[in-house]
């Protein structure tokens, strides 16, 4: 199981505060849901929250895939993975197809790769880099079970914005060079993930025209 103790310094209130990753528990799901809600609302469907039965599959299946990080005793923010085997000459999938539709219940143990199910911050928490502290736990975890990679498809919410201007590949093109900025991609791309392939109808999101860009981090030890 898994436990990092650090402390984050609070520009605003000017002083450190304690946080905790660990693993989550059934004690966690009402707010894990709650943070959800708070982190994805519409036009995101409502339906892609976490459920219990979700959940419960993931401590039950997946226990080491399962991390949240509790800032001060609050529950910020939480990230999830299961195992799969991934074919990089065949990258292509969908969200529902890869998770079982955030189930899991696919989860191989056998499996060559980590796969990011979600990963979401308390909106009021989001100044204190808690996704890349939970990414880089992840990271570890794909170190310890001496895994290939981590691999999950980003979300480009901020492409509604450029979709009249710009196709899905031009708007990809220009996060990686930096002379666009999007709010999943961008963040992903400072956590050290790279890319490996834009998928079309990766999952149903308005904002980002329901593509997503699969994005890697090889374990280096491998």
């Amino acid at each position: 199981m898994y436990r990092k103790e650090f402390y984050l310094y609070h520009k605003e209130k000017g002083r450190n505060l304690t946080a905790v990753i660990r693993n989550y528990t059934k004690d966690d799901f009402p707010e894990l849901i709650q943070i959800q809600a708070k982190s994805f609302p519409p036009p995101f469907p409502s339906e892609l929250w976490w459920n219990g039965e979700q959940l419960t599959n993931h401590v039950t299946l997946f226990p080491e895939g399962a991390l949240c990080v509790e800032v001060e005793g609050v529950l910020a923010g939480s990230m999830t993975g299961l195992l799969v085997k991934f074919n990089p000459d065949q990258p292509e999938h969908t969200w529902e197809e890869i998770t079982d539709r955030g189930y899991i219940s696919n989860h191989d143990p056998a499996g060559d790769t980590l796969y990011v199910v979600d990963i979401c911050i308390r909106p009021g928490y989001r100044q204190l880099d808690l996704g890349k502290r939970l990414m880089q736990s992840m990271y570890e975890v794909v170190i310890q079970l001496g895994l290939k990679r981590l691999l999950g498809g980003g979300r480009m919410p901020g492409y509604h914005k450029k979709s009249a201007q710009l196709t899905a590949e031009q708007y990809t093109a220009s996060l990686l060079t930096g002379e666009l900025k999007d709010p999943v991609v961008t963040f992903l791309l400072r956590c050290g993930r790279t890319p490996v392939k834009l998928v079309a109808d990766y999952l149903e999101d308005e904002e980002s025209h329901n593509y997503a860009l699969l994005m890697e981090w090889k374990n280096p030890f491998k």
